[in-house]
């Protein structure tokens, strides 16, 4: 059986078994845009406060607008309350989402301090009622995003996948470390199997993915898929190149030039998103990392703090394509 192929979440057919997973500050409309193009079966959203969509906060709204060239799209939400999440789900199907993905692996302190995220992993009777509810509330398929356990020694997720699988969860994403080990340290490869094995129901590996021997790992598991958040940052075509790679063909690499030629699409697309300045804005958390390893991009990171027009952009991105890629 080929490593990468067609995946069913629920009653969604996916054209490959490569995901974009949610980041928060960086997958936005326009970087969704740029994963589908560059081959991912499905690309999902920053993470949704649900208590915000239910107090209406505009920010969160905005968060929900969906592109018809990002399809397909499952948006992802955190909360504790099941209400304020169903009708979070209701708002994101409305704007068009294919699947609502439960955030129930977030590490980040001020998440877990109101109950959301992996403090959902603590109480499973409230993650089953969350998932529960949606469910009901919702015609698309539901997906939870999980880890491990807590700390190195500890293992949850089979067991809550068994929960989840029976409250009608279509998919389990699981991050290959523990909340302690936020985003660092080795993947445990064994919570994978053994989560993996645990359900009927297909589970999408990740953590630590930048390449094909990341993914071919994680498959290798019984994981039905593999889900790339930081390596996709800089390479929004990764997903494309590994399917290439672990399919046997030559992987269609991206050049230095095609790499600058796609951040010049990006910032292009957050301006059109969200107006020229705040689209600029917006920009100036990845271009670090987009650029990191170009000859002499260092002084055109620098430089692109400053920048305050879109056409500014393109002249110091065309310039350093031709003088320096």
């Amino acid at each position: 059986m080929p490593l990468i192929q067609e995946l069913h979440i629920g009653t969604l057919k996916l054209k490959s078994n490569l995901f974009l997973a949610p980041m928060a500050g960086i997958t936005n409309q326009s970087f969704r845009i740029l994963a589908s193009e560059g081959g991912a079966g499905l690309v999902v959203t920053e993470m949704v406060s649900a208590d915000s969509i239910r107090y209406a906060n505009r920010k969160s709204f905005k968060m929900l607008e969906l592109s018809p060239a990002e399809h397909p799209v499952a948006v992802q939400l955190f909360g504790a309350d099941p209400a304020a999440l169903a009708m979070a789900a209701r708002a994101a199907v409305e704007a068009g989402a294919d699947a609502i993905d439960i955030n129930a692996g977030c590490p980040v302190k001020k998440i877990l301090r109101n109950g959301a995220g992996a403090a959902l992993m603590k109480k499973p009777l409230l993650l089953a009622e969350i998932a529960r509810t949606i469910r009901k509330c919702v015609q698309v398929p539901v997906m939870v995003k999980l880890r491990p356990g807590w700390n190195e020694k500890e293992l949850l997720s089979p067991e809550l996948a068994k929960i989840m699988e029976e409250e009608g969860v279509a998919a389990i994403t699981l991050h290959g470390r523990p909340v302690a080990n936020f985003h660092s340290g080795p993947i445990n490869f064994e919570a994978l199997r053994l989560t993996a094995a645990a359900v009927k129901i297909p589970v999408i590996g990740n953590g630590g993915v930048s390449g094909a021997p990341e993914a071919r790992a994680i498959l290798e598991t019984g994981c039905a898929g593999v889900a790339i958040g930081r390596g996709a940052v800089r390479n929004p075509a990764v997903f494309r190149e590994i399917a290439g790679e672990l399919g046997g063909r030559s992987p269609e690499l991206l050049s230095d030039r095609e790499r600058v030629k796609l951040f010049l699409r990006f910032i292009e697309l957050n301006a059109g998103l969200y107006g020229e300045e705040r689209g600029l804005a917006a920009s100036r958390k990845l271009v670090g990392y987009w650029l990191k390893g170009l000859p002499g991009s260092a002084a055109v990171r620098a430089s692109y703090m400053t920048l305050k027009t879109l056409k500014d952009a393109r002249a110091l991105l065309i310039q350093y394509t031709e003088e320096r890629v």
